[in-house]
Protein backbone atom coordinates (compact mmCIF):
# COMPACT_ATOMS: atom_id res chain seq x y z
CA UNK A 1 0.00 0.00 0.00
CA UNK A 2 2.96 2.38 0.40
CA UNK A 3 3.80 2.62 -3.58
CA UNK A 4 -0.42 3.65 -3.87
CA UNK A 5 -0.67 7.03 -5.65
CA UNK A 6 -3.41 8.51 -7.37
CA UNK A 7 -3.11 11.77 -9.55
CA UNK A 8 -2.82 14.18 -6.58
CA UNK A 9 -1.91 11.69 -3.67
CA UNK A 10 0.88 9.39 -2.66
CA UNK A 11 0.22 6.84 0.41
CA UNK A 12 2.75 6.54 2.46
CA UNK A 13 3.99 5.28 5.83
CA UNK A 14 3.53 7.95 9.12
CA UNK A 15 6.62 9.33 10.18
CA UNK A 16 7.67 11.72 13.58
CA UNK A 17 7.18 14.96 10.85
CA UNK A 18 3.35 13.85 11.00
CA UNK A 19 2.77 13.95 14.89
CA UNK A 20 2.26 17.79 15.07
CA UNK A 21 -0.74 17.59 12.59
CA UNK A 22 -2.01 13.66 13.92
CA UNK A 23 -1.93 14.84 17.27
CA UNK A 24 -3.95 17.94 16.39
CA UNK A 25 -6.43 16.42 14.87
CA UNK A 26 -7.05 13.91 17.48
CA UNK A 27 -6.78 16.30 20.41
CA UNK A 28 -10.29 18.22 18.76
CA UNK A 29 -13.32 16.16 19.69
CA UNK A 30 -15.11 17.21 16.65
CA UNK A 31 -12.64 16.25 14.06
CA UNK A 32 -11.58 12.64 16.25
CA UNK A 33 -15.45 11.71 17.15
CA UNK A 34 -16.17 9.52 14.26
CA UNK A 35 -12.56 7.76 14.45
CA UNK A 36 -12.01 6.14 18.19
CA UNK A 37 -12.73 9.57 20.18
CA UNK A 38 -10.48 12.81 21.12
CA UNK A 39 -6.95 11.54 22.21
CA UNK A 40 -3.77 13.59 24.31
CA UNK A 41 -1.01 13.44 23.11
CA UNK A 42 0.61 10.10 24.41
CA UNK A 43 -2.41 8.35 23.20
CA UNK A 44 -2.11 10.26 19.48
CA UNK A 45 1.50 9.15 19.52
CA UNK A 46 0.25 5.69 20.61
CA UNK A 47 -2.74 5.85 17.82
CA UNK A 48 0.07 6.53 14.72
CA UNK A 49 2.37 3.78 16.35
CA UNK A 50 -0.35 1.37 15.86
CA UNK A 51 -1.27 2.38 12.96
CA UNK A 52 2.59 1.77 12.17
CA UNK A 53 2.49 -1.66 13.63
CA UNK A 54 -0.36 -2.78 11.69
CA UNK A 55 1.42 -2.71 8.50
CA UNK A 56 4.24 -4.36 9.74
CA UNK A 57 1.63 -7.62 10.78
CA UNK A 58 -1.04 -6.94 7.88
CA UNK A 59 0.98 -5.41 4.95
CA UNK A 60 -2.09 -2.84 5.17
CA UNK A 61 -3.02 -0.30 7.87
CA UNK A 62 -3.95 3.39 7.71
CA UNK A 63 -2.04 4.91 4.93
CA UNK A 64 -0.40 8.49 5.46
CA UNK A 65 -1.46 10.76 2.49
CA UNK A 66 -0.10 13.64 1.18
CA UNK A 67 -0.28 16.11 -1.77
CA UNK A 68 1.79 15.21 -3.97
CA UNK A 69 2.73 18.82 -5.34
CA UNK A 70 2.68 20.55 -1.88
CA UNK A 71 4.20 17.43 -0.13
CA UNK A 72 1.15 18.49 2.60
CA UNK A 73 -0.63 16.09 4.83
CA UNK A 74 -4.01 15.23 3.44
CA UNK A 75 -5.02 12.81 5.87
CA UNK A 76 -5.52 8.70 6.54
CA UNK A 77 -7.12 6.61 4.55
CA UNK A 78 -6.65 2.80 4.44
CA UNK A 79 -7.26 -0.57 5.50
CA UNK A 80 -7.96 -2.22 8.74
CA UNK A 81 -8.51 -5.97 10.21
CA UNK A 82 -7.18 -6.44 13.52
CA UNK A 83 -7.62 -9.43 15.34
CA UNK A 84 -11.34 -8.46 17.21
CA UNK A 85 -12.03 -6.48 14.30
CA UNK A 86 -15.22 -8.41 12.05
CA UNK A 87 -14.21 -7.63 8.62
CA UNK A 88 -11.70 -5.94 6.28
CA UNK A 89 -12.78 -1.63 7.05
CA UNK A 90 -12.15 0.78 4.68
CA UNK A 91 -11.53 3.62 6.69
CA UNK A 92 -10.72 7.79 6.26
CA UNK A 93 -10.49 10.64 8.17
CA UNK A 94 -8.86 14.30 6.51
CA UNK A 95 -7.47 17.11 8.51
CA UNK A 96 -10.03 20.12 8.32
CA UNK A 97 -8.57 22.37 5.50
CA UNK A 98 -7.84 19.65 3.56
CA UNK A 99 -11.96 18.57 3.21
CA UNK A 100 -14.14 19.31 0.57
CA UNK A 101 -11.01 18.89 -2.19
CA UNK A 102 -12.42 15.93 -3.63
CA UNK A 103 -9.10 14.13 -1.76
CA UNK A 104 -11.23 11.61 0.44
CA UNK A 105 -13.26 10.19 -2.82
CA UNK A 106 -10.30 9.89 -4.67
CA UNK A 107 -8.16 8.18 -2.31
CA UNK A 108 -10.52 6.04 -0.73
CA UNK A 109 -11.18 4.92 -4.15
CA UNK A 110 -7.83 4.11 -5.00
CA UNK A 111 -7.76 1.97 -1.37
CA UNK A 112 -11.01 -0.08 -2.34
CA UNK A 113 -9.82 -1.16 -5.54
CA UNK A 114 -6.56 -1.71 -4.44
CA UNK A 115 -8.26 -4.46 -1.93
CA UNK A 116 -11.05 -6.03 -4.04
CA UNK A 117 -8.28 -6.37 -6.88
CA UNK A 118 -4.79 -6.42 -6.05
CA UNK A 119 -5.12 -8.13 -2.51
CA UNK A 120 -7.89 -10.16 -4.11
CA UNK A 121 -10.57 -9.79 -1.35
CA UNK A 122 -14.21 -10.50 -2.33
CA UNK A 123 -15.66 -7.72 -0.17
CA UNK A 124 -14.71 -5.35 2.11
CA UNK A 125 -16.74 -2.77 4.58
CA UNK A 126 -16.71 0.62 6.13
CA UNK A 127 -18.34 0.78 9.99
CA UNK A 128 -19.92 4.11 9.99
CA UNK A 129 -21.73 6.02 12.80
CA UNK A 130 -24.95 6.99 12.05
CA UNK A 131 -24.84 10.33 12.98
CA UNK A 132 -21.92 10.58 10.38
CA UNK A 133 -23.84 11.63 7.03
CA UNK A 134 -20.85 13.23 5.45
CA UNK A 135 -18.96 9.92 5.87
CA UNK A 136 -22.47 7.78 4.20
CA UNK A 137 -22.34 9.70 1.46
CA UNK A 138 -18.96 9.02 0.23
CA UNK A 139 -19.42 5.53 1.17
CA UNK A 140 -22.53 5.52 -1.25
CA UNK A 141 -20.48 7.36 -4.40
CA UNK A 142 -17.93 4.61 -3.51
CA UNK A 143 -20.75 1.54 -4.03
CA UNK A 144 -21.27 1.01 -0.61
CA UNK A 145 -24.53 -0.71 0.03
CA UNK A 146 -25.99 0.00 3.59
CA UNK A 147 -26.08 -3.25 4.58
CA UNK A 148 -27.57 -3.60 8.29
CA UNK A 149 -26.19 -1.98 11.76
CA UNK A 150 -24.81 -3.69 14.25
CA UNK A 151 -22.82 -2.91 17.62
CA UNK A 152 -19.22 -2.36 16.91
CA UNK A 153 -17.11 -4.01 19.84
CA UNK A 154 -17.07 -0.35 22.47
CA UNK A 155 -17.16 1.73 19.56
CA UNK A 156 -21.20 1.59 19.64
CA UNK A 157 -24.06 1.39 16.95
CA UNK A 158 -22.72 1.66 13.86
CA UNK A 159 -23.79 1.26 10.01
CA UNK A 160 -22.24 -1.48 7.92
CA UNK A 161 -21.41 -0.29 4.40
CA UNK A 162 -20.37 -3.35 1.88
CA UNK A 163 -18.37 -2.82 -0.87
CA UNK A 164 -17.68 -5.66 -3.52
CA UNK A 165 -16.66 -6.24 -7.15
CA UNK A 166 -20.11 -6.45 -8.36
CA UNK A 167 -20.82 -2.91 -6.41
CA UNK A 168 -17.07 -1.13 -8.25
Amino acid sequence: MIDLTTDRLKFRQWNANDFEAFAHFFADEANARYVGGQKNREEAWRLMATYIGHYQLNGFSYMAIEDKNTKKLVGCVGLWKSEPWPELELGYWLLPEMQGKGYAFEAAQRVKNHALETLKRATLVSYIDPTNEPSQKLAVRLGGVHEKDIQLLEFGLHRVYRYSNSHS
